[in-house]
């Protein structure tokens, strides 16, 4: 077979694929979003904050655009530095490390201080970049089933038990806090429980949560766990694209740990660092979430009018605590067909399918910038939506 025989099979076989995925209602495509926001992370509206963005402008004039290399060459600056220790204050650490965002934070972290002996215990709806730092680190990766910690602990307790088990190696826990598709929430008490009964490394992503929930929005740690207990968690997960309204993101840890980080973790050793002025405008969005409470306890409660709205209406919605409230459908062409009718008339509400979820839904996520009346008008549109389909 000749390059160019090779090149065109390798299309068809592209084209293939992507024909089964249509086929199956799972074809994905960009699209620029309008209408109303029901939809971004944006939860606090700092995204849109004309504050923050004066905020930015001033920042940039004060470094270079780019930070030019990665941290450990040339894209290091004090102002990172700087953000690192008020971001670890705030939230009670020992030392932060900043990444370009979420996902490579909780992808590097668990193949940094995983190996093939190591085996990490999963909450079955953890979030890709965690499953794949889990397959990425070569570990032995155990399921437990969703928010099912009496299986997490069955499931820890037989490793210990099990003689095939490769001696006392590693043994991690990994869960979000607040599930981003889900909007549900672990035990986290229990899972500090169990990480000290059985001797476990525990990882908790904070990224759905912060800004949201505990004392001026540090995360759900912050609302359901004493200081000790927050002290014995040896990684929590935190992004800046979703509250703090900009991107990246940072592991909070111990010295220690950052220590470790700093010398192991490929995507921040051969990363170019992220702008510096991410940095400086991330202080400033801090300053700010400390003072929203109002906008917290709007957000909440226009989740709390959302969520009966749907059951009094008789949609089937998730055990949902928070602002992201998923409309559970039967179908992936069921989904389809209401995200697309509500963007017709003003309302971006996206479809989520499997992969990424095992049941299709429509993922309401909700921001402190919505009123009442538009989550009236929301639950209104779906009702118009559900009998024009029948």
């Amino acid at each position: 077979m000749t390059f160019w025989d090779q090149m065109t099979s390798h299309w068809q076989e592209i084209s293939a694929e992507l024909e089964k995925i249509r086929t199956k209602n799972l074809y994905r495509q960009c699209k620029v979003s309008s209408g109303i926001d029901f939809c971004s992370n944006d939860y606090l509206g700092l995204a849109k904050s004309g504050l923050l963005e004066e905020k930015m402008k001033e920042n940039l004039s004060q470094d270079t655009l780019g930070s030019t290399a990665a941290r450990l060459i040339k894209g290091h600056r004090q102002s990172m530095e700087d953000w690192e220790r008020k971001f670890s204050e705030f939230v009670g650490a020992g030392a932060s490390l900043s990444l370009a965002n979420g996902y490579v934070a909780n992808m590097g972290l668990i193949d940094t201080i995983a190996d093939s002996r190591t085996a990490v215990f999963t909450d079955r709806l953890n979030h890709a970049s965690i499953l794949d730092g889990i397959r990425i680190s070569g570990a032995i990766k155990k399921y437990y089933d969703h928010l099912d910690l009496d299986h997490l602990e069955e499931q820890v307790s037989k490793w210990d038990r099990d003689p095939a088990s490769p001696g006392k190696r590693k043994k991690i826990i990994v869960s979000e806090t607040l599930f981003s598709m889900d909007g549900d929430k672990p035990d986290i008490r229990r899972l500090v429980e169990i990480k000290k009964k059985y001797d476990c490394v525990l990882i908790l992503d904070e990224a759905h949560s912060f800004g949201v929930f505990g004392k001026e929005g540090r995360g759900m740690c912050f609302e359901d766990l004493s200081r000790e207990e927050m002290d014995s968690i040896e990684y929590r997960v935190y992004t800046l694209g979703k509250s703090l309204g900009l991107e990246g993101g940072i592991i909070a840890t111990t010295e220690l740990g950052r220590e470790h980080l700093v010398n192991r973790m490929r995507p921040f050793i051969f990363s170019t660092a992220p702008m510096p002025m991410i940095f400086t405008t991330a202080s400033d969005s801090l300053d700010l979430i400390r003072d929203m409470e109002k906008e917290r306890e709007h957000l909440l409660h226009i989740a709390s009018i959302l969520r009966d709205g749907l059951a009094r209406e008789g949609f089937s919605v998730s055990s949902t605590v928070s602002q992201i409230v998923p409309i559970l459908m039967d179908t992936e062409e069921e989904a389809l067909y209401y995200s697309a009718e509500l963007r017709k008339i003003g309302f971006d509400v996206i479809a989520i399918r499997p992969p990424t979820v095992p049941t299709p839904r429509l993922r309401v996520s909700l921001n402190a910038l919505l009123t009442e009346k538009e989550i009236l008008s929301l639950i209104e549109a779906l009702v118009v939506v559900r009998r024009t389909k029948r």
